[in-house]
């Protein structure tokens, strides 16, 4: 067998020094021969403590010979303890370099730790602790450390424990600046990190089979609205600057409205999972008018398709947040809300519709239409009278045009209502008998 590195003068495997054999005979093995390899019992006592304990006793031996040692070892771990035995000949420096993945050095640990080789076994666990693992061999890290004295695991668990909280809001208040766009940069890869941050945060928020592990503070809330607000802001300047964009580079200029767009989607996601949708709610409603006074301007009627449809999906969010309750807001400004998009979602809607053969043209996903139409019933239908009234006359008078969205369900209850109404007015009087006014 090959030599290698001298400890104190003695090579491994060297017969002409050798003063002991030993021979790993592998547990289930049928009918396979033996191999010995000749050692040093000096060597062995010093780098392990198995070793030493077995070469101390005076009838120390195996197989019939006081200097042959075996040792069971399971099948499929025999490499790996061969390798320890040649470890122990080696400096700290050369086990490191002749390491050559994390499976080696886990397997290489498990005998050295069976054997009680301290020194192979903290050189094992100090390339495992600086090595990158793949999730297979994380989960098997993290299985064997947990049979190590909390000494030995402390390194190979000290990037699987839990962060402190505190250190999990700094990533995410940083991740937040970024998907936000709070931190501006040139580099070509900001895009990129910015989208990654996004799935990233969402992860973060998620609660189903793993806990969120983000704790909701103040600060968290702070640069949450701080990124609303600045999403909503490089949307209107977007809007502010289309008009020359459009002129000189049009998709150019369409698509960055779209990311804008997309970007305020995404933290819509955000906000409803901590409860904050109010604050987009609001924002939205104070860009309205723009918005919509902009997209629908004369030299944008055959295009901006993109940015009209991606307008409709995010209005959508804000309709559903009043209509089902999650958002209260006063009864001027629900109306507001609808009489503003109400007209723009069923004209756009219209004109989708008949190009839906044309693939060019984006279409509108069914159960977004459905949810739209469901939010907007429903919103009409928590508002006062005279402003349902002046909705639904206008709606039956375009009928015949806008098919979407269908008010009929919130036409036959405010018939409903205005009937049960006056029936409650005709029969209403105070302890005087006098008719009171509802």
């Amino acid at each position: 067998m090959e030599t290698v590195d001298a400890v104190d003068g003695y090579k491994f495997a060297d017969e002409s020094t050798s003063d002991v054999r030993v021979c790993f005979r592998r547990t289930g093995a049928r009918g396979e021969q033996p191999e010995w390899f000749p050692c040093h019992s000096s060597v062995l006592s010093n780098r392990s403590k198995y070793f030493a304990d077995l070469l101390g006793q005076s009838d120390a031996r195996s197989g019939g010979s006081n200097n042959c040692i075996e040792v069971q070892c399971p099948r499929a771990e025999y490499d790996h303890y061969v390798k320890l035995l040649k470890f122990m000949y080696l400096s700290r420096d050369s086990i490191e370099d002749a390491i050559t993945s994390v499976k080696s050095a886990l397997g290489v640990l498990r005998a050295a730790t069976s054997l009680k080789s301290e020194f192979v076994a903290e050189t094992c666990i100090g390339y495992l602790e600086s090595a990158s693992w793949d999730e297979k061999e994380e989960e098997e890290i993290l299985q064997f450390a947990q049979t190590l004295a909390p000494e030995a695991a402390a390194p190979l668990l000290a990037r699987l424990q839990a962060p402190s909280a505190n250190a999990v809001k700094t990533v995410f208040i940083s991740a937040v600046r970024f998907a936000t766009s709070m931190e501006t940069s040139a580099a070509a890869f900001f895009d990129d990190l910015k989208t990654a941050a996004q799935e990233q945060i969402d992860f973060m928020l998620h609660d189903g089979d793993d806990p969120a592990i983000v704790m909701m503070d103040e600060d968290v809330r702070s640069v949450l609205r701080e990124g609303l607000t600045k999403l909503l802001s490089t949307l209107r300047t977007g809007l502010d600057l289309l008009a020359s964009e459009f002129d000189k580079l049009p998709e150019q200029a369409e698509q960055r409205i779209v990311r804008s767009l997309v970007d305020i989607d995404w933290i819509t996601t955000v906000l409803t999972k901590i409860e904050l949708m109010n604050e987009f709610v609001s924002g939205w409603l104070e860009i309205s008018d723009h918005v919509v006074s902009v997209v629908q301007e004369e030299k944008y009627s055959s295009g901006l398709w993109a940015v009209k449809t991606k307008l409709i999906e995010v209005t959508g969010k804000a309709l559903d947040a009043v209509g089902y309750g999650s958002v209260i807001l006063p009864s001027t400004s629900r109306a507001h809300l609808v009489k503003t998009w109400l007209p723009y979602i069923r004209t756009t809607k219209r004109f989708l519709d008949a190009k839906a053969k044309d693939e060019a043209f984006p279409r509108m996903d069914a159960g977004l239409c459905q949810n739209i139409e469901s939010a907007i019933v429903s919103l009409i239908l928590a508002l006062p009278s005279g402003d349902q009234s002046d909705i639904l006359s206008e709606w039956m008078q375009k009928a015949d045009q806008f098919r979407y969205p269908d008010l009929t369900e919130a036409f036959e209850m405010w018939c409903y209502r205005s009937k049960t109404a006056i029936r409650r007015l005709n029969g209403a009087t105070d302890k005087g008998c006098n008719p009171i006014s509802l």
